[in-house]
């Protein structure tokens, strides 16, 4: 009796202890992170014509800092706080110049150290300018500069700085992905130039001129013209002269409102060309073109929600449960990877001081969802793989996701690799 009761006491406890081991997760929950957070001063149009641009940012930072926090923040020395979350602070700069300087030095007043932007080259180069010279004249309060948007090539070639690391394909890189498909359309014989008046807009019109010039020299310009940026308010008349110019295609970097307008203004005078953009894969242009942009709307991007990978898919529906209306749909994974590789440079600097964290960036190498980016020492242009992508119906082959819920979405039809991808470049860095 006492042996039979001994055995199944031991039994009992052997059951006791499996169901303790089985509440255990194989992989317990990391430590939030209770230092004080790293911030991240995002300068961004919040109000004004384009505000929905600054916001689909903040979405896209907001989710990237998320997923470093959840995994415990960002490592540091016991010396320097241990373990500490990322936090991304707002600066509407209303879209002007101007604005963005007394965010900048609100942000020096404030003692943050790290400055995000993209939404303009103008703006962008202003920036570019006035950290560097915050730099020489304050070494003990230095800032370092992310880029995620503003594409204007001189900003790694002539204009390169130090403390400016661009995150997204420049415009040359951008149009070289545009033209691999364009080159093949051999029934396009006549296309219209056009593009917001400032230095992005001027950019991306002359590397179309030069490119067409060289691949498809039999492609008749019959417009070339720039607009005032986010100034007009119908683009009828200048859809009008594309439609009457006989173009079959219609070449263009504009980007927010000034997209979206322009495509819907050309539905409505009867366009029926094709639109070759920088960012006709969102904010409106798709549901403003309809079944018109059907085959017609062509975007260049470093990533597209229907990238024909798993990893891919979990990570753009893991962004959609994240923010689940449609009006939010616009991930940008350049993004994400711009905080990952930001985490991996402030750990590898073991310190949050800005000639650390560049140094460390110098070297940034990070992956995440099957996408690499890797940034180039030499000019601080980040490489990475770009993609092509035709609008289509929602549920057409290749099209498993549409595009703010408008059941229109873009199908990938040309990769190219980083090498394929990568342009040389003329900087000439000055080192602190």
């Amino acid at each position: 009796m006492y042996l039979l009761s001994f055995g199944r006491a031991r039994r009992s406890l052997l059951s006791l202890a499996l169901g303790l081991l089985a509440a255990v997760p194989l992989h317990a929950q990391p430590t939030p992170p209770q230092g004080e957070p790293i911030r991240i001063a995002m300068i961004e149009g919040l109000s004004g014509p384009f505000a929905n641009t600054g916001e689909a940012v903040f979405r896209n930072l907001v989710w990237a800092a998320e997923r470093v926090n959840a995994r415990g923040g960002v490592k540091l020395p016991a010396s320097e706080g241990g373990a500490r979350p990322l936090l991304i602070e707002r600066f509407d700069s209303k879209g002007q110049a101007e604005e963005a300087m007394s965010a900048l030095r609100s942000a020096v007043d404030r003692g943050i150290r790290i400055v995000a932007q993209g939404n303009s080259s103008a703006t962008a180069s202003a920036l570019i300018e006035a950290i560097s010279r915050h730099n020489v004249r304050e070494p003990q309060r230095r800032m370092v500069f992310l880029n995620y948007s503003a594409v204007d090539p001189v900003l790694t070639n002539e204009k390169c700085n130090y403390w400016h690391f661009r995150f997204d394909a420049h415009a040359d890189m951008r149009m070289t992905a545009l033209m691999s498909v364009l080159r093949e359309d051999r029934d396009l014989k006549r296309i219209y130039l056009i593009g917001q008046d400032y230095s992005f807009g001027q950019a991306v019109l002359r590397e179309a001129r030069q490119q067409l010039a060289t691949q498809r020299p039999d492609i008749q310009i019959v417009g070339d013209e720039l607009h005032p940026m986010a100034r007009v308010k119908d683009f009828l008349p200048y859809a009008t002269k594309i439609r009457n110019s006989g173009a079959q295609a219609v070449l263009t970097g504009n980007w927010g409102n000034d997209l979206t307008l322009l495509v819907r203004a050309a539905r409505e005078v009867g366009f029926t060309g094709s639109f070759y953009t920088f960012y006709g894969n969102a904010l409106g242009a798709p549901a403003a073109m309809g079944e018109a942009g059907i085959g017609k709307v062509i975007a260049v991007a470093d990533w597209f929600p229907n990238v024909p990978t798993p990893e891919s898919e979990a990570f753009y529906q893991a962004f959609r449960q994240r923010f689940p209306s449609p009006a939010d749909d616009y991930v940008h994974m350049r993004m994400q990877l711009m905080i990952e590789a930001l985490a991996q440079a402030i750990e590898r600097a073991g310190r949050v001081e800005a000639g650390a964290i560049a140094a460390a960036l110098e070297q940034a190498d990070v992956t995440l969802a099957g996408q690499r980016a890797r940034m180039r020492a030499a000019d601080h242009q980040v490489q990475q793989t770009l993609g092509v992508a035709v609008m289509d119906r929602q549920g057409a082959p290749g099209v498993k996701f549409d595009v703010e819920g408008s059941g229109y979405g873009f199908r990938v039809i040309r990769q190219l690799s980083p090498e394929q991808a990568e342009h040389p470049h003329s900087c000439q860095m000055s080192r602190p």
